[in-house]
């Protein structure tokens, strides 16, 4: 009886860790069938985002990218920790501890310092960044796991089976392939599995030394996330379906259907070898290379470019202005990148930029007046403007009261909203609004008025209990889990589309007005291509393509104007007000500065 009694718990206690381990994988799968693209709210079934997850040209390419690499590493991994760990197996005891201490730093390194040490690696000698690169980085950090799984098994060998093998006639080889590594397979395995696992899963360090718009799942999903995109969700549920059928085949099919299974398995592997070889060699094409922020360009256009243009589209993607910059500066080259405002004026600053030649923009006609001329590029020698939009506030209209509205930036420290306010998670975003409530420059080097502005921002935090949110605010305001939040008039046009009760707010002390723009490198290799892209994005077609996808305002007065009246209608965050004389843009900060606003901002962080 008092085992009984205890059996019930254990029960409840393996079904509660089950459901903590797979509850999430199962609102994963729900979501992936949602009608909307809400990521907490189920409005109805439909597979949409599946018809679009097959449609989507770069995410069939990155599970390519994925998988192959994932195959090759393993492969090559596998054999290289093999191979050393028989070999320690004959070494003296001292070389032995010294390589076993060397094989465990790469597996307690954090990956961030090996992905920069590999991108400087690679950088340093001018190895073109690409497949080759992500495959090499894979073999690297796979083959220490590999060599840690198959050690034990090799220290557990009988020393005397090898030379016994001899002694009865087998070749070194035969002894090798028919009597060591048989007795190693289990090792051999469980490091196969770890290495394929491990180079599936990477992130960090394939973002770090890949280039040439090669792009792995992990590197999509990623920049999927910078924007609401339940893909994400459809590609995990094939993704987790995929391993589930896997498994329960391996446990469950009969050993004759294993053996096909393997046979069939080699043969997908070699399908896969001939067509990288063949990809690796082909294509003379003229070939453009765009660097451009993660969900910024509506996948059907760049593929209109590609061929209306005869040319091939390297196209990759970043997350923030910050690391396109350190990418750029380590070596990567790049034709045409779309950075924001005060980025470009570094860029410009730096020499790092070739100037527009205007007179082959045959579309530049149609672009609004109000948003040329930024004080990063008076004159847009530089660049051509490619979404612009500004920060307010966005509210709901059914709990705010409308006259708290003139209050402009300090409605978010009126203590009726405690507790119901979303600040942006972002730096010069945060201490923007502090500054403007405040009556100054959000360009300020005065060091009290940042400290003012820091008060502003630690009395808010203190006093108001705010959350702040990156780009997640999005489907958090659309489900109305907050009354008050800052956001870009791109993402409060989409929100408010989605939920009718969200209005948005420019406050009148003036705020950020934002333009990113397309801009050529110093690297540029056809800048007559260069050219035909950039005419091509400003072109009606493309421009409104673009413009309905992503949500921010379209440069092109003739598309603002039309998407306004249908798909943004009665929504004002989509055309913002620009031009108001207390709006600014940010420019580049001189690095003690930017450090100044680090620390403080880390400072605000800290509670």
């Amino acid at each position: 009886m008092k085992n009984k009694k205890l059996a019930i718990p254990s029960a409840i206690y393996v079904a509660l860790c089950f459901i903590f381990l797979y509850l999430p994988i199962v609102v994963t799968m729900v979501f992936s069938f949602n009608s909307s693209k809400s990521l907490t709210s189920m409005t109805g079934f439909s597979m949409q985002w599946y018809a679009r997850l097959i449609e989507d040209g770069s995410i069939m390419k990155a599970v390519y990218v994925s998988v192959s690499i994932a195959m090759f590493a393993t492969i090559i991994s596998t054999a290289l920790g093999t191979i050393t760990a028989i070999g320690l197996s004959k070494c003296k005891k001292v070389l032995k501890d010294v390589i076993i201490n060397l094989n465990d730093i790469p597996i307690m390194n954090p990956d961030i310092v090996t992905a920069i040490g590999l991108m400087i690696l690679f950088s340093s000698i001018t190895l073109e960044k690409g497949y080759l690169t992500m495959l090499l980085s894979h073999i690297a950090f796979c083959t220490p796991y590999v060599l840690t799984s198959v050690y034990p098994k090799v220290r557990n060998l009988d020393p005397n089976i090898a030379e016994a093998a001899l002694d009865l006639g087998a070749t070194p080889f035969e002894a090798l392939t028919k009597v060591i590594i048989p007795m190693l397979k289990d090792g051999i395995f469980a490091g196969m599995l770890l290495a394929f696992t491990m180079s599936f899963d990477d992130f960090v360090i394939s973002y770090f030394v890949t280039g040439n718009g090669v792009q792995n799942i992990s590197i999509i999903v990623y920049n999927m996330t910078k924007r609401t995109n339940p893909t994400i969700n459809a590609l995990s549920t094939i993704v987790i379906l995929i391993i589930a059928i896997t498994l329960i085949v391996i446990n469950v099919m009969p050993e004759r259907f294993k053996n096909f299974m393997k046979y069939f398995a080699a043969g997908l592997f070699a399908a896969g070898l001939i067509v990288t070889v063949f990809t690796g060699f082909a294509g003379t094409q003229r070939t453009l290379r765009v660097y451009n922020a993660g969900e910024y360009a509506d996948p059907s256009v760049l593929e209109s470019f590609e061929r209306e243009y005869g040319a091939r589209l390297i196209y990759e993607t970043f997350d923030s202005n910050e690391s396109m910059y350190t990418k750029v500066k380590s070596g990567a080259q790049y034709d045409i990148i779309i950075p924001s405002d005060y980025m470009i004026e570094r860029l410009i600053n730096e020499d790092m930029l070739k100037p527009i030649d205007w007179s082959k923009l045959t579309n530049a006609d149609g672009l609004d007046p109000a948003i040329m001329g930024f004080d990063f590029d008076a004159d847009n020698t530089y660049s051509v403007p490619y979404f612009v939009g500004t920060v307010g506030i966005l509210y709901d209209k059914t709990v705010i009261d409308e006259e708290d509205l003139s209050e402009g930036w300090e409605l978010l420290r009126n203590e009726k909203y405690k507790g119901n306010i979303y600040m942006y998670d972002s730096e010069r975003d945060s201490f923007m609004v502090a500054l403007k409530a405040l009556g100054y420059s959000m360009n300020t080097d005065n060091k009290d008025e940042i400290d003012e502005a820091y008060r502003w921002l630690i009395e808010q935090r203190d006093r108001m209990d705010v959350v702040y949110a990156g780009d997640d605010v999005i489907d958090n305001m659309i489900s109305g889990n907050k009354a008050l939040a800052v956001v870009y008039s791109g993402d409060a046009a989409y929100i408010i589309s989605e939920n009718e009760n969200m209005g948005y707010l420019e406050p009148s002390q003036g705020t950020n007005e934002w333009c990113d723009s397309m801009v050529i490198t110093k690297d540029c290799e056809d800048e007559e291509l260069a050219h035909e892209y950039i005419d091509y994005m400003l072109s009606y077609d493309a421009a409104y393509a673009n413009s309905a996808y992503v949500g921010y305002s379209s440069p092109i007065t003739e598309v603002s104007n039309e998407l306004s009246e249908e798909d943004y209608e009665g929504i004002d965050a989509y055309v913002p007000d620009f031009g108001y004389e207390l709006n600014e843009s940010f420019r580049y900060q001189e690095t003690s500065i930017k450090q100044y606003f680090a620390d403080l901002w880390t400072k605000v962080k800290a509670y």
